[in-house]
């Protein structure tokens, strides 16, 4: 059914404070794939200099019960793109304040749906620093037709035509939704195989922002030298679905300041125009 425009639009979600721990920091390193390259990884997987990967801002204060207050048609909703902008290195621990909205919200007409631009703002709240910028595309299938302004969202990326810089293969291992999911999203579709087929689904598959994060991942450990906080701002679309057991082939295009990446499954592109921003090593570090 179509939504309510004005009340989308004014949706009040309150501010939340959420805390999170050296612990929670370690297992979200370990559920995007940091911990394989040892000892290279150890910056990410022991507590001794521990290193928080920018793309755990996105499962700090996971917060998704807006999308049944908003009235949307849950069994319908595909989550499009995610960006993340930090305006901060993230912490390896400590207590953060969100504020969410709804920043935009297009229609695509009866029956096609429609494109929610979902921002969620994170503050260090001990000095109310800003923290992150979290920008989620939602494509909300069934909720077409309610009058609002057309549109598309933010412009993707566009990578490269060249051949890729870089190549970087990443296995999915059995277990990798089991324990991404304890980062927040404990959707039963991604362990559950009953779950998954009333979704539409053959077998469980991967949460997206698992995907994502492990391409992340691959640019923290290629591009960054493996200083995180190097990494200061990262998007990418999903495009397909990733199972558990599968393999990753990330591809990077290295531009200096930027990034591009393409992620396949054999080749299937399962994230495309991924756009990374690489804060540049100053000349007196």
């Amino acid at each position: 059914m179509p939504i309510d425009h004005a009340r989308l639009m004014a949706l009040d979600v309150p501010e939340r404070e959420f805390a999170y721990s050296e612990r929670d920091t370690l297992l979200y390193a370990l559920a995007v794939g940091m911990g394989r390259e040892l000892p290279a990884d150890l910056p990410f997987v022991q507590e001794r200099g521990l290193q928080a990967l920018p793309t755990q801002a996105v499962v700090v204060a996971w917060e998704d019960t807006w999308q049944e207050r908003a009235g949307l048609d849950i069994g319908r909703i595909v989550h499009g793109e995610q960006r993340v902008t930090l305006h901060r290195p993230l912490a390896p621990a400590g207590r953060v304040r969100s504020r969410f909205r709804i920043a935009e919200a297009f229609d695509k007409g009866p029956g096609r749906g429609a494109v929610l631009l979902a921002e969620t703002q994170l503050f260090d709240a001990t000095d109310g620093a800003a923290v992150a910028t979290l920008l989620s595309t939602v494509f909300a299938r069934g909720d077409g037709g309610f009058g609002g302004p057309a549109g598309r969202g933010p412009a993707p990326h566009a990578v490269p035509g060249r051949a890729a810089d870089r190549s970087v293969r990443v296995e999915v291992r059995p277990e990798q939704a089991a324990l991404y999911r304890l980062c927040g999203d404990r959707n039963p579709l991604h362990v559950d195989a009953a779950a998954a087929r009333s979704a539409g689904f053959e077998r469980p598959i991967l949460h997206g922002l698992c995907t994502w994060g492990m391409a992340a991942a691959a640019v923290v450990r290629e591009a960054c030298a493996r200083e995180a906080a190097r990494l200061r701002h990262f998007e990418a679309r999903f495009t397909a679905p990733v199972e558990p057991g599968q393999t990753l082939d990330i591809d990077l295009w290295l531009d200096g300041a930027e990034v591009s990446l393409r992620a396949r499954v054999g080749d299937t592109v399962v994230l495309d125009h991924g756009l990374a921003r690489i804060q540049p090593i100053s000349s007196d570090s």
